[in-house]
């Protein structure tokens, strides 16, 4: 059996992690060749790949980002010619099935290329948590210590200049780490995609606690918009499958505040700070256990899947019903209900 991987999108803590337990349990459990697809899809298309045997796989546990690299631009159903070269690749490594690890965009091209005649099981990867039919991806749990810690450092100088310090995460469409991370960070007011913010429901926060704390501390999604306004673009990119890109929203709510206030706004993005470094042990074990699972699947031949949790056991579930689709967080969440009960605003008024 000759199994092909691949990182697709963009890096997260823990890629190494699911690397390693997908070559090793291949390689332990039926003598399986990885073959190690470089730079997501576009190595697929180059036919640039190379050997996972133990070695290379060993020691890359705690590392960050891939060691296969990866690209969140390249697809081989953008065209006739990029389809034609992906399938001649796989043919030439005699490529049995190709394990793909990447976030809706990865799982939606796999589920394209499943009718060509590619064999692919997919395994969920996205800091934003976001994915369909999975209740926690690796990355997320590394997101979410990071932004933590940015919060806990931004009120301190909140506190002794006493200013409003916004911090601006990830989270497109769905608001996971800012939701999390603003709880675990003491944050006073959260802002998600998933609930339109009011400015004026912001300041009066701000002004009562300019009063009586002095400070405040607020944790934006880079998704969030006000009420009747739009997601703030940064740029659009015209060869991408995913062209917007969002970024700024901390600096839009800055100006938007800070008519309404006597306190200095500051805004801080921490923009990719949130991807880099080693994934915290959780996101280790995490991996780990999706990676095996993957290797599982392709020993069973129950390809055109995806490795899922729900709870703490794993399963999966069909591309199809996962492709292109984002898991965001419900009007009725406990976290939004323990959030507002405990004294944080979510931007309502």
């Amino acid at each position: 059996m000759r199994i092909g991987v691949l990182t697709g999108g963009g890096d997260c803590p823990g890629l190494n992690a699911v690397l390693r337990a997908v070559t090793k349990s291949l390689i332990g459990t039926c003598s399986a060749e990885v073959i190690g697809i470089e730079d997501g899809f576009q190595g697929l298309i180059d036919g640039r790949m190379r050997v996972l045997d133990w070695r290379a796989v060993s020691g890359i546990l705690a590392t960050g980002g891939t060691i296969l690299g990866t690209s969140n631009r390249a697809n081989p159903l953008g065209s006739a010619e990029t389809l034609e070269a992906a399938l001649r690749h796989a043919r030439e490594w005699r490529l049995d099935g190709i394990v793909a690890i990447g976030g809706d965009g990865t799982m939606a091209i796999a589920g394209g290329l499943e009718p060509h005649g590619l064999k692919i099981v997919g395994v969920p990867k996205t800091i934003d948590n976001d994915i369909e039919g999975c209740d926690r991806s690796f990355g997320f749990d590394t997101a979410v210590a990071i932004v933590t810690e940015a919060l806990e450092r931004v009120q301190t100088t909140g506190q002794s200049h006493g200013r409003v310090m916004i911090v601006e995460t990830m989270g497109r469409y769905a608001g996971w780490i800012a939701l999390e991370a603003g709880i675990a960070g003491a944050a006073d007011v959260i802002l998600l995609p998933e609930i339109d913010y009011d400015v004026d429901a912001v300041a009066a926060v701000c002004r009562e606690r300019e009063q009586r704390q002095r400070y405040t501390v607020i944790c934006i999604a880079e998704g969030a918009k006000p009420r009747s306004g739009e997601m703030t673009i940064e740029r659009r990119l015209t060869d991408s499958p995913d062209p917007v890109r969002l970024g700024g929203v901390a600096h839009v709510l800055r100006a938007q505040l800070q008519p309404h206030l006597k306190s200095e706004v500051r805004a801080t993005v921490l923009g990719h700070v949130q991807r880099g470094g080693a994934p915290t042990p959780f996101d280790r074990v995490l991996a780990t256990r999706f990676g095996n699972e993957a290797a599982h699947l392709v020993q069973r031949g129950e390809f055109g899947r995806m490795v899922t949790l729900a709870g703490a056991e794993l399963g999966s579930v069909p591309l199809a019903d996962v492709a292109g689709r984002n898991r965001r967080v419900p009007a009725g969440h406990p976290l939004l209900t323990c959030a507002r009960q405990i004294g944080v605003s979510l931007g309502e008024r």
